[in-house]
């Protein structure tokens, strides 16, 4: 597969550089956020595996943006904040120019035989094949946009149900979880469901955590999405998360809303 196919490739042990799919919707200049997400989901689990065999599980993921990236390379570090048998804390660090841009922490937790206590009270989706294709790029600009597939309720202003999926795989000629590509496009919850038109308002999230309750499975991704906005330039994006088996976690989003 070619590269340029991918959003990244690694051009060292712990450096990857983005393609042209990796462009900004807000900055054209800059990246969009949501693949690099996907990149520090992959590198936690990669140094996960290469220190333990027991199939934890990544129960948690969060992060927090520090700032805007231009389309260059940066440098992924993983470290173990709280190791444990059945408990690990685990935050990934991505670079630009020796400066931090976006930390990840996420918990792993030991999987243990639940199926008769499983359950949940979210409201399933319609199937993908009976939402109306909505073409994103109508809204937002960029590589990233421009390389998915988007399929949309339009429930209003703030409100929406979508399904999305990608072509292009994360990482250039590496096998990548089911988890880190979800990762990877969770970020698109904030524009799939907008209040206002981004030409006018500008609501850049600040953060991304999701917490998840089973594994995602391979296929689409379905995102049912609130926005709300308050009075003082907050506002918040949450998106229960589903695969064509149902639900399976919930992603919320920081704003900073300005006119």
């Amino acid at each position: 597969m070619s590269r340029r196919m991918a959003y990244w490739h690694r051009t060292g042990p712990r450096t990857l550089t983005p393609t042209e799919h990796v462009g900004g919707a807000w900055d054209l200049d800059t990246q969009h956020i949501a693949t690099l997400l996907g990149v520090l989901a992959h590198e936690v689990e990669r140094d996960r595996d290469a220190r333990r065999d027991d199939g934890v599980q990544i129960s948690r993921i969060s992060y927090d943006i520090l700032g805007t990236i231009p389309l260059e390379p940066v440098d992924v570090e993983v470290a173990v904040l709280r190791a444990g048998r059945t408990i690990e804390l685990v935050e990934a660090r991505a670079c630009h120019g020796g400066r931090p841009v976006v930390l990840l922490r996420t918990w792993l937790t030991a999987g243990y035989p639940t199926g008769d206590l499983s359950g949940t009270h979210h409201v399933t989706m319609p199937p993908p094949d009976t939402v109306p294709a909505w073409d994103m790029t109508s809204l937002w600009d960029g590589g990233f946009i421009a390389s998915v597939e988007v399929r949309r309720h339009d429930l209003g202003p703030g409100r929406a149900q979508s399904w999305v999926r990608t072509p292009h795989p994360l990482v250039a000629d590496e096998e990548v979880s089911r988890l880190a590509q979800v990762a990877g496009l969770l970020d698109i919850t904030n524009g799939v469901a907008v209040r206002v038109d981004p030409k006018d308002v500008s609501f850049p999230n600040l953060d991304l955590t999701a917490h998840l309750f089973r594994a995602p499975v391979d296929g689409w991704l379905g995102l049912d999405t609130t926005v709300s906005f308050g009075p003082g330039g907050a506002g918040v994006t949450t998106s229960v998360l589903h695969d064509e088996r149902g639900a399976f976690g919930v992603s919320t989003q920081c704003l900073t809303v300005r006119p």
